[in-house]
Parts: C-alpha cells; structure tokens; sequence
C-alpha cells in the first residue's frame, strides 16, 4: 500500500518515537489469536484521549433521542468508538443508528475559506481504494459483538455529503439526531451539512467538532459562525482532547 500523507504537528523526536512504535507493532511476538485483544498495546496517548473523549461526549446523550452522525470517517475509528460505546452504555437501544458520511477520495470542494495550507487541497486525507466495504465489514463485526445484532444499527454513505445528507433527510424523514461529529475540516460540507441539520436536532442534542479554532483548518469554524453566530453558542471542551469541542442544543 502507498504511504498517505496526513497532516501532523508532530516534532521530529516524536516523529521517530512513532516510527518506532510502528517497528514494534509490525515485528509483534504476539500470536495470531492475542493481537486484537492486545491492539492497545499500540494505542498512542493521543488516540487514547479521543477515546475518552467520544466516551465523555456519549455520557451526555444517553437521555436524548435519536441517531449518531459523523461527517468525514476517513478510516472509521470514531465509528468503531462509538459503535462499540452503544453496545457497552445502552446494548439495547436498536434505535441509535450510527451513521457516516465520507467521500473516502479526500477533500472536495476546497474553497478560499480554507486557508493556504499546503495540505489543503482536493483530494487530500484520501484512503485506500474500496476502503469503504471493509469498513462496512469491520462495523458489522463489531456490532455481532453486542445484544440485537440482527438488527443492523450502522451505515457508511459515500459521496459528497452536501449531496448525500439531503438525499438520506427525504428519504428519512423521520431522523432525529442526538449527535453529529464534524471531521470534514473544510467550510462547504461543513456549512452544508450544519445547515441542513438544524431542524433534526433537538434540545440536548450534542453537535462536536474536530478542528474548530484551527488554524490550519479555519473553514469549520467560518462555517459554524456563518450558520450558528458563535456570540449564540457556548463552544465547550473536554477535559480530555485539546482540539475536539462541542455544544449543546439549548
């Protein structure tokens, strides 16, 4: 597989300190049968803070109706997160479905709004070919792990999102949403998606994201000022993340 760039801030000790933990995971004396359930022997500290980040997040909306959303899945790991939090916090609630929306071919539609990072540009943050359906199969093997797995909870929407969440809205009219993630990091879909989400989120609702204040990323936050006025919402963080925030609908 082609190595994939991906924007870091990284210094170049901890650049190398990853490259070794890579080395290690690769040349593992772990057997066959041990490694997925020793995987976080791997997990790096900022992995593990996001974790407990969506674990604090999900804490919030257990007592709100309606559906998970996130907007950009890239690789799935918050989906997988947060697939595998339902079926520890509430097993039983057939009802929180838990969607995802990515082009899974980078960036699109990469507007002035954006900035001039180098990094920012269409096609960037791109995965492998196909890299969907394997997602589609790894969220379902991790569902077949808790209660009511006959019932599918989860499902991954590939295109351009400004396009497809309405689509998925008419034909779905009925979806209430109790938490949308924004990782597009760019302003359109973020402004689009935002916008159309309004009158699908009730009180208590909880809508996060991953770069706001960013200034690699500045369109989410132009985005989010655009549709919802940040003099009008108490952007709030968790103890856990210095990047990921959130509010609540009131």
């Amino acid at each position: 597989m082609n190595k994939i760039e991906i924007s870091s801030i990284a210094s170049e000790k901890e650049i190398q300190n990853r490259q070794k933990l890579l080395e290690l995971m690769q040349k593992t004396p772990l057997p066959q049968n041990e490694l997925v359930s020793n995987a976080a022997l791997f997990l790096k500290r900022q992995e593990l803070q996001k974790l407990l980040f969506f674990n604090d997040i999900y804490q919030k909306i257990l007592d709100v109706h309606g559906v998970i959303v996130e907007f950009g899945t890239r690789w799935g790991q918050n989906l997988v997160t947060l697939s595998n939090l339902r079926g520890i916090y509430e097993p039983y609630n057939y009802n929180r479905k838990i969607i995802g929306f990515d082009t899974f071919e980078g960036f699109k539609n990469v507007s002035a709004f954006d900035g001039h990072d180098e990094k920012t540009k269409d096609g960037a943050f791109s995965v492998s070919n196909g890299y969907e359906e394997y997602l589609k199969e790894l969220m379902a093997a991790h569902e077949n792990e808790s209660p009511l797995n006959h019932i599918k909870k989860h499902e991954i929407i590939k295109g351009d999102a400004s396009l497809e969440l309405k689509k998925y809205l008419e034909q779905n009219p009925q979806t209430m949403v109790a938490f949308a993630y924004f990782d597009f990091d760019i302003y359109k879909p973020t402004r689009d998606c935002l916008e159309m989400l309004l009158t699908h989120v009730t009180k208590g609702s909880i809508i996060g994201f991953d770069e706001l204040n960013d200034p690699k990323f500045p369109g989410e936050t132009i985005a989010l000022n655009e549709i919802l006025s940040l003099r009008n919402v108490a952007v709030k963080r968790s103890r856990f993340s210095g990047m990921q925030s959130y509010l609540i609908v009131e």
